[in-house]
């Protein structure tokens, strides 16, 4: 590495905000619902403040920074694989990063759930033959949608929806954790995802058209060091991850982490 990407690495400096929590990811209803779903002390928001004006382009320049900043080695968060709670400390020596789409202001994004059978008009989730992905066990129509291709209902949701933040987020708690008790209802997951978005997606009204436009830019997130993969984990799997939620006006970062396991009691 030359000196010249050195320095551009340290362009971006970081300071962790303890003081900044997620109010919804902490209320007592998400939490007995994250006990339920197989995610409770296994995920977790960050906060940390950067110091320089941010454009989309250089996101890969702002997660090195971000990264080989001591500001957030000492306080970065993530589980080791016998489920202990530690900080990164170690020398991040590739990143990966990418761009996930964040344009949905309005949970009628899910509405399309009602019309095609994979919910009843009830809420009620329409339950099918298990079957099992990655480890995940399907047992309704819903996680058949999420999951597999072969659906009769995958389609409802094209490949540019599914990478909407909004459908990622609504697709890791519906799928949740290793022991997770799947809901019979759609209900519960809607409310958590809705809650969530907007405590974690920062918007303004255009002046002109009064539209409420997204102003937070996201970023899926992985780190590497001298043996491989070392964030979020050292294991990759469709559950465990890392989202940079960048509020540029703000200045903040938010770093929604989850890694896939049993709920852990001690957090």
């Amino acid at each position: 590495m030359s000196a010249g990407d050195e320095g551009s690495e340290r362009r971006f400096a970081f300071r962790h905000l303890p003081q900044k929590t997620l109010p919804s990811l902490e209320s007592r209803d998400t939490q007995d619902r994250l006990r339920k779903w197989s995610m409770h002390g296994r995920i977790t928001m960050q906060t940390f403040s950067f110091d320089q004006h941010f454009k989309t382009y250089q996101k890969d320049e702002f997660v090195k920074a971000f990264f080989n900043d001591p500001n957030v080695s000492a306080n970065l968060k993530l589980l080791t694989a016998s489920g202990q709670w530690t900080t990164l400390g170690t020398k991040v020596k590739k990143i990966e990063a990418i761009f996930v789409p964040c344009t949905q202001v309005s949970m009628s994004f899910f509405d399309r759930l009602y019309s095609e059978g994979v919910v009843r008009e009830t809420g009620h989730i329409v339950k099918c033959y298990d079957d099992f992905y990655d480890g995940i066990p399907i047992s309704d129509e819903l996680r058949k949608v999420l999951l597999l291709k072969d659906s009769d209902h995958f389609d409802l949701f094209s490949q540019s929806n599914r990478e909407e933040f909004l459908f990622c987020l609504f697709k890791h708690l519906c799928l949740g954790g290793t022991l997770c008790q799947f809901e019979d209802v759609l209900g519960p997951y809607l409310e958590t995802t809705k809650a969530l978005y907007k405590d974690l997606v920062s918007v303004q009204k255009d002046p002109e058209t009064k539209e409420i436009i997204i102003t937070s830019t996201i970023f899926k997130v992985s780190a590497y060091d001298d043996n491989g993969m070392c964030y979020p984990s050292t294991k990759s799997h469709e559950q465990t991850f890392a989202y940079f939620i960048v509020d540029p006006l703000k200045r903040h970062v938010h770093v929604l982490y989850h890694s896939f396991g049993g709920s852990l009691f001690f957090n």
